[in-house]
C-alpha cells in the first residue's frame, strides 16, 4: 500500500511540475522553481524528465514493485540535487528553491523505506 501511495503523489506532483514547465515555463519558473533561477528553456527539459516519472508512476499503481527502478531514480537525482545545488547555496545564501529543497527532503527521508530493495536487488 506504501508504494501505491508514493505513485499516487507521483503523479499529483511530477504530473503538475511536468505540464507547467512543458506548457506554462514561465509560470513553473515562479512557482515550482520560486524565481530563484533565471528563465531558460531547461525548464521544459526538466518538465520532460518530470513527465516521464509521472507517467511511469501510473504504471506503478498497476505493477508496483516492477516499477519501484523509478523511485531508485528518484533517490538518486534529488539526493544529487540536494548536495550539489542546494546545500551549496545554502552555504553561500544563494537563491534556490526553497519549498522543492523541502520536497526533495522528505521524499530523500521516506523512499529508502519504501523501496522493495531485496525484490530489485535480490542478491542484497
Amino acid at each position: 500500500m506504501a508504494l501505491k501511495l508514493i505513485y499516487i503523489a507521483n503523479i499529483v506532483v511530477a504530473g503538475w511540475i511536468s505540464i507547467l514547465s512543458l506548457f506554462f515555463p514561465r509560470k513553473a519558473l515562479a512557482t515550482v522553481f520560486q524565481n530563484a533561477f533565471q528563465y531558460s528553456e531547461a525548464i521544459r527539459l526538466v518538465g520532460a524528465l518530470w513527465g516521464a516519472i509521472f507517467v511511469l508512476s501510473i504504471l506503478g499503481l498497476f505493477y508496483p514493485k516492477k516499477m519501484a527502478l523509478v523511485l531508485v531514480f528518484q533517490l538518486i537525482y534529488k539526493s544529487s540535487w540536494l548536495l550539489f545545488v542546494a546545500i551549496p547555496a545554502i552555504v553561500n545564501t544563494q537563491p534556490y528553491p526553497k519549498g522543492m529543497a523541502v520536497f526533495f527532503v522528505v521524499w530523500c527521508v521516506i523512499l529508502p523505506f519504501v523501496i522493495p530493495w531485496k525484490e530489485l536487488f535480490p542478491g542484497l
